[in-house]
């Protein structure tokens, strides 16, 4: 068995010098939930890890300027479920991060492994997409930003460059009578893998929708930003007929496969009847701000 070196690095910069300088060696560890399965396995045999969680930026929670949040990408569900105002704000982000894994593994994992793993089921990312994050991105270069939905690649890809490292997410001020929901369909237990998994975030000004995001995942290679869904829902009432249509735009937006837990047919007939479903919930939340 081959040596692994195991890094702490207490700073940012301290951690992306390593990164680099391992030349594509090293793996992230920023909760291990998916990186030490898939090494158990021997998918992934790193020289180096390097455990970001030691690094203040990737573990803080913060209020911005504008009254939104900038939350560290390698804190865990469970940690930032004990902030009193995160979740109010962003339910519907917060349930889909606490829906990976046991109570164990959401002692671990963490929203920017979740979407760095690449995987197109992962829970945590229709929800972020559906919020409108914004991820920033450090790397030897310098820093960048990239919408959420522009950093999924394909399955286990991302289109982070060489050396980067994903630090934090940053999500937009909520205006009054918005709010968000996630859910999704597993065929068994709690910690299975999403079949479709649909987030929902919206905006009602008078009982009208003024704003509105679809993330959509486990249905194509990469998690998808529905956009006919939400137009669909925009300037309506939510009413049966706009509901309807953003469900049909939701199943024609699927590109997915046949595997153990679910066909093509189910997968596209599923995504639709929860686009109605979260979208319900997103509603009901909205009207209680």
């Amino acid at each position: 068995m081959s040596d692994i070196r195991y890094l702490a690095p207490q700073t940012l910069d301290d951690a992306i010098a390593q990164y680099a300088a391992a030349e594509g060696a090293a793996r992230i560890l920023a909760g291990g939930t998916d990186l030490l399965v898939q090494m158990r396995s021997g998918l992934l045999k790193p020289s180096t890890i390097l455990d970001v969680k030691k690094i203040p930026e990737l573990t803080a929670i913060e209020r911005t300027a504008d009254g939104g949040f900038k939350i560290g990408a390698a804190i865990s569900g469970a940690a930032l479920e004990e902030d009193p105002d995160f979740g109010k704000a962003w339910p519907g982000v917060l349930e889909a991060l606490n829906l990976i894994g046991s109570t164990q593994v959401q002692g671990r994992a963490s929203m920017g492994g979740n979407l760095c793993n690449g995987s197109p089921a992962g829970d945590a990312v229709p929800a972020l997409v559906a919020a409108g994050a914004v991820a920033t991105i450090k790397g030897p270069n310098g820093s960048r930003e990239l919408k959420v939905e522009d950093v999924p690649a394909g399955p286990g890809k991302t289109n982070l460059k060489p050396g980067e490292i994903l630090v934090s997410f940053t999500f937009p001020a909520r205006p009054k009578g918005s709010s968000d929901a996630y859910l999704r369909m597993i065929p068994r237990t709690e910690m299975d893998i999403a079949v479709v998994g649909v987030g929902v975030s919206l905006t009602l000004e008078g009982g009208t929708c003024t704003a509105a995001r679809v993330g959509l995942g486990a249905v194509a290679p990469t998690v998808l930003l529905v956009e006919d869904a939400a137009k669909a829902l925009i300037g309506s009432t939510l009413d049966d007929a706009a509901i309807e249509k953003a469900a049909a735009a939701c199943s024609a937006a699927c590109n997915p496969i046949d595997d153990k837990r679910g066909t093509i047919a189910y997968r596209t007939k599923v995504a639709g009847v929860l686009l109605k479903r979260t979208t319900a919930i997103a509603a009901e939340r909205a009207g209680r701000t």
